[in-house]
């Protein structure tokens, strides 16, 4: 006799008929590739939604993490890429409407080793080749995803074709994508209209250059925070009278997004400013700083670290191509450091009210360590005063 929790639908949402439960796991068998720009070829099966003329292309990056992959996969700061999962087992506990980080994925693909046909999970409402046909994202699965890491590490992350076109066609298209280098990818992700979230005692205005929800909940618990769209001026925040201004994470090349340096600039001084990821690059670039694309970039929730304030190593979350060019920002100190590769990783300005960091302070997914930048932001807000050499980040 076959125990209730054995039964192979027996974790599958109750409301899905038969049909659904077939075809999530019998949707699998349409033989596709994988064709990167320089020629490297691989084999799987189609996932997901289904091009009309079955191809699909993008900037191909990897992505280490363990668990979180509907977080990194709805995380608007992959626009234009196509997300290759090192952890072979991917879905295997579904996907619930509350780890949403956006409204709908910006990515362009998803690769994975192997594709788990059901969740197990009480908390999931379908399983994640659903999810990506109701979003209209395709992918692929049975890929040998360590070759493809092996092969990025070594070439570069690099645009690429996939679907189940021929070869051919694929090595075409793959030739023809641009990749992420100078095309503004925020445009494609910020909100249209300004909008006001959180019930905190102080008032933020967040630049959403493709801000995940996770940053908005912590955010929240400090101010109300008016969330507005990637091109406000500067005097338009300013006329909102706000205690801090935050500058979100997001898609692509910081050098593309050419309003924004201006539109920080003239905030720089006028009111506290907290900067992650993008936003880190970006007031690097309003202050007179450099950057420049790394050559397979950071992605993924174990990045080690160094707090240089202090000597001690925070394991970060980050998803980034670009990165700060080390000295190129003489009016600010470098306060934390990556110690894979030495990316500059946090600025702190000498003689304004202003800080970033190259990572994800909010996780989803991730460690929690560096979940203290938002105490220090809200430190920042209430004395408005700074001193980066003697910062004590909590």
């Amino acid at each position: 006799m076959t125990a209730p929790d054995d039964r192979p639908d027996a974790l599958l949402p109750r409301s899905w008929s038969k049909d659904d439960r077939r075809r999530s796991v019998s949707d699998h068998d349409r033989v596709a590739y994988l064709v990167l720009a320089d020629g490297t070829t691989f084999e799987g099966t189609a996932i997901g939604y289904a091009p009309p003329d079955g191809v699909a292309t993008g900037e191909v990056v990897f992505n280490t993490v363990l668990t979180g992959y509907q977080e990194v996969l709805t995380d608007p700061s992959y626009a234009g890429q196509i997300i290759a999962f090192t952890y072979p087992h991917i879905g295997n506990y579904g996907v619930a409407p509350s780890d949403d980080e956006s409204r709908r994925p910006f990515c362009r693909g998803v690769i994975v080793r192997d594709l788990a046909p059901r969740p197990s999970n009480w908390r999931a409402t379908e399983d994640l080749n659903s999810f990506l046909i109701r979003h209209r994202v395709p992918g692929l699965t049975g890929i040998d995803t360590r070759r493809l890491t092996r092969h990025i590490r070594e070439a570069g992350s690099m645009p690429a074709a996939f679907g189940t076109a021929d070869e051919t066609t694929l090595k075409a298209a793959a030739l023809a994508e641009p990749g992420t280098d100078g095309i503004d990818l925020v445009a494609t992700v910020t909100t249209s209209e300004p909008y006001t979230t959180g019930e905190g005692p102080l008032r933020v205005v967040a630049y959403d250059f493709g801000i995940k929800r996770n940053i908005l909940r912590h955010l929240g618990r400090l101010a109300t925070v008016e969330v507005v769209p990637a091109s406000t001026p500067a005097e338009a925040v300013l006329a909102r009278q706000p205690d801090g201004v935050f500058l979100s994470n997001g898609p692509g090349d910081p050098a593309a997004v050419a309003h924004a340096p201006q539109a920080i600039h003239d905030l720089l001084g006028q009111v506290p400013i907290f900067g992650i990821c993008l936003g880190h690059q970006l007031l690097a670039a309003a202050l007179g700083g450099e950057t420049y694309k790394l050559k397979f970039g950071h992605h993924g929730g174990n990045h080690p670290v160094r707090r240089l304030a202090t000597g001690q190593v925070e394991i970060t979350s980050q998803n980034h191509n670009y990165a700060v060019a080390e000295g190129t920002v003489p009016k600010a100190d470098v306060t934390h450091v990556n110690l894979n590769d030495g990316v500059v990783e946090g600025l702190a300005c000498r003689d304004v009210p202003a800080f970033s960091v190259q990572y994800h302070p909010e996780a989803g997914p991730g460690p929690h360590d560096a979940r203290y930048l938002f105490d220090e932001f809200q430190r920042l807000m209430d004395t408005g005063q700074m001193e980066p050499g003697q910062m004590e980040f909590g």
